[in-house]
This record gives C-alpha cells, structure tokens and sequence, in this order.
C-alpha cells in the first residue's frame, strides 16, 4: 500500500449507522496516536453537514477531516475513494444491493475492507466470489463487524477458550431489554428503512428448505439437538433464531476443525420474549411477512409502504434520538462439554459453562455496531500479525479470534463474560 493512504476511510458516513461511527471515531481515535481517517458517501454537502453536527455535539473540531464524494454507481469514484484508504469501513447497505462493487474494488486497489452487514447471501458471496482474490491482493475481507455477527461468534470463540476442557455445544438465547420510551414511541418509526429492505429482500431470496437445513459440520456426538418451535428457558418464552450469526458461527468453527484440528462447538440460537403472545405473535408476523415476500406484487408493496405494513415501526428518516437509550442487548451462551482430560469420544460431556456477551449504554444498537465495527477495523490494521492467512474473506472469529478485539469491546460498553449464573 502506499504509505500515504489514511488508515481508515467511512464510505455511507452521512446514513445513520454512519453518522454513529463518525461519532464513535471522533472519540475512539485519539486513544491510537497517528490514525487517520475520513468520510465518503455521495453527497459532499451531507457529508460537510454530518462533520459540523459531530463537531456540534462533540466539541471536537472537524473541520479538517477529508471528505471524498464517491457512489457505489460510479467506479471511477470508488477507486479514487479506494486507492486512499488502508482500510475502507462500509456502511452502505442494504450490501446484496450496493456491497459487492465496494468489495471488489477495495480488492483492486489493495484496501482491507470490514463492515457491518448482517446479510446471509452476502457473506456467501463475499467467501464464494472474493476470497481468493482478496488472498491474492494480500487484503482481509471481514463482512459482519457489526452486532452481526460479532457477539456470537466470538462470543462462542471466547467460551471455548475459556471453557477450561472441551466445548460441544453452545445453545445461544438473545435476550432484549427494551426502555418503556421505546415501547411508547415504536410507531413514530424506530427500525430503519434499509433494514426492513434488507430483511425483506433476504426472505425473498430464501426457500423453507434453506431455512431448515444450516451449514453443515461433521457429525459429532452427542448432537446439539434443536430444541421444539416455542419453549422456556430463562423464565422466558423462546424460538429458533433463524440469522446468519448460525451461517457465521459454523464458518468459524468448521474453520478451526479444518486449519487447526480443533473439535467445532456446535450451535443452536434462539431469541426469547417475556410473553408467550408475542412469540405467538412473532411465528404469525414472521410466516406472513415470509409469504408475501415471494409474491413480486406483494414484495413491492412491503417494500414501497413500509410504515403501514410495519405498523409505523419501520421509517425512512432517522429514528429519534435517544429512543434507544438504555435498551440492553444480551446474549446468554449455555455452553456443555467435558473438562479437561475427560475421554470425549467414549463418555457423556461433564461440563456446564455460562457465557454471556452483552452490549449497554446509550443506544446499544447503533452505537454498539458502531463500536463493534471500528475496532473490527482497528485489530486489522494493529494486529494483522495475529490473523491468519495474511488476506482472504473470512469471519469476525477467524479473523479476531487471537487479536485484541474482545479487550477492547470489553473496554466500551460490550461485555465478555463467564458467569455462574444465567
């Protein structure tokens, strides 16, 4: 790379996941002396409007920051905002609809590239059509730093290294806590547009095969049985968790089976509601909205009248600020194995162990994908010495899972624990 690069650029910094990591950054950057960075998207007077509202809300002059006007429509742009970054950070989604260009050309013009997707056909495209070619440039290719998919799957990497033996299984259960000013407010819009477009798209794409059958791992015993549609667990009411963190767990870890001869976890997620009306209630929006997707007409409709088929949930604006204030994400990681110097091909695991990875403080959705996301892009550019492969497309796990990402979540709001109770 040329040494005069910035270390980091933001490409889609005016949208509103990045308008949270040009805020994050203005205060996470001068913990590391000499890291530079800048914003891109396609509009420079947003971009310039963003800089000042940080500067307003931060105290941190902005002034001079680089602002580079690129669209993913436009190549010749997006090799000029390529060929500048060491690292480009993309926030531009939905990523099935605009990531790939960005991919391919942080490729090309030899920048590592990291973002925060959640996207299941995405990450398959980016192993499928991207690794050998980010092998080659000698550049990592790590999609999912956001809160998908880096609490489970180095949250299953941060069990197994603590386990104290060998780790089987892990069955995950997410568990929200949502402030009673985002319950109240819910229908003046607080899921983003890009998001509902990504899920909705994502569905259409899937058939109830691909949402039966999950990547494939040898078969090991005794086999992490899926547990029925509705049941209890941690007093509260749970369902299979059908997201591509699974996809991204199981990379790793037939990753680590193959590269290193280590035994996989396997993994079984779930989410849990305090009701079991609305679990009931999800299995119904759920079912319909999977239905309607397959359906062009229909699909258009979903996609054109968000407010109303969401029920005023879903907004093409920016949700209010401070709605998501003191809303909790955590995840609850039953872990089950032997310990250590147990023969674990001939007797029964006899071992319990309780992770928990939970993400706090203000607005944990956005501002933790924000936090999660640039040290994603900081452990590459600091402790790419700890990576494997020196380049290729790979997952947060495989690709952090010896850095030190998880000290530094551990640090700003997004805990790695082992705890004695759930």
């Amino acid at each position: 790379m040329a040494p005069d690069r910035l270390d980091l650029v933001v490409f889609g910094a005016s949208g509103y996941t990045g308008k949270h990591v040009v805020k994050e950054l203005t205060r996470i950057a001068p913990k590391y002396p000499g890291l530079t960075w800048a914003v891109a998207g396609r509009n420079k007077e947003r971009l310039e409007t963003l800089l000042q509202n940080v500067t307003n809300k931060t105290g941190v002059n902005l002034s001079s920051t680089r602002i580079i006007v690129a669209a993913v429509e436009d190549e010749s742009s997006l090799r000029q905002m390529c060929s500048q970054a060491r690292l480009l950070l993309n926030c531009c989604g939905p990523f099935m609809k605009f990531g790939e260009p960005v991919v391919a050309m942080a490729i090309e013009c030899g920048a590592h590239y990291v973002d925060v997707s959640g996207e299941k056909l995405f990450v398959d495209v980016c192993e499928r059509k991207y690794d050998q070619p980010a092998r080659d440039a000698r550049v990592y290719v790590v999609p999912t730093c956001g809160l998908s998919s880096v609490p489970a799957d180095l949250g299953v990497i941060y069990l197994q290294q603590n386990f104290g033996g060998t780790l089987n299984s892990v069955e995950s259960y997410l568990v929200m806590h949502f402030p009673p000013k985002l319950l109240a407010e819910r229908t003046k819009g607080v899921v983003r547009y890009s998001s509902w477009e990504s899920m909705i798209n994502s569905m259409a794409a899937m058939s109830l095969r691909s949402l039966q059958q999950e990547p494939l791992l040898p078969q090991f015993k005794p086999e992490l049985k899926q547990r029925s549609l509705i049941h209890k667990n941690l007093n509260r009411w749970c369902l299979p968790f059908p997201t591509t963190d699974t996809e991204v767990v199981n990379k790793t870890q037939r990753y680590l089976l193959s590269s290193e001869k280590q035994r996989p976890a396997q993994y079984k997620a779930y989410i849990s509601f305090p009701s079991i009306f609305t679990a009931i209630g999800i299995i119904f929006a759920g079912a319909l909205l999977f239905l309607l997707s397959k359906v062009s007409f229909l699909r258009k409709l979903l996609l054109d009248y968000p407010r109303l088929c969401s029920f005023g949930i879903v907004t093409h604006d920016h949700p209010e600020e401070g709605v998501m204030d003191d809303m909790l994400f955590q995840y609850e990681m039953f872990g089950e194995g032997w310990e250590e110097g147990s023969d674990v091909n001939n007797t029964l695991p006899n071992k319990k162990v309780v992770g928990r990875v939970s993400v706090s403080g203000s607005d944990p959705a956005y501002v933790g994908t924000a936090v999660v996301v640039i040290f994603s892009a900081i452990a590459i550019l600091q402790d790419s010495d700890k990576m494997p492969n020196r380049g290729g497309a790979m997952t947060p796990g495989i690709a952090f899972r010896n850095t030190s990402l998880v000290k530094n979540l551990q640090e700003n709001n997004v805990n790695f624990e082992i705890v004695t109770k759930p």
